[in-house]
């Protein structure tokens, strides 16, 4: 699948590499981003009920 690259194969092969950690790592972070931003919008919808009676 991968076409041979000659004496560049290692370079791209880490750029493969390193773009898909920083691909992954985005990805947890706007997972872990939605989850405290969820939890957030959870606490402030239970302190306007509470305040509302």
């Amino acid at each position: 699948m991968m076409p041979e690259l000659g004496k560049y194969a290692v370079v791209v092969g880490a750029a493969y590499a390193a773009s898909i950690v920083l691909i992954l790592a985005l990805v947890a972070l706007s997972v872990w981003r939605a989850g405290v931003v969820k939890r957030a919008l959870r606490d402030v919808e239970e302190r306007m009920e509470k305040q509302r009676g």
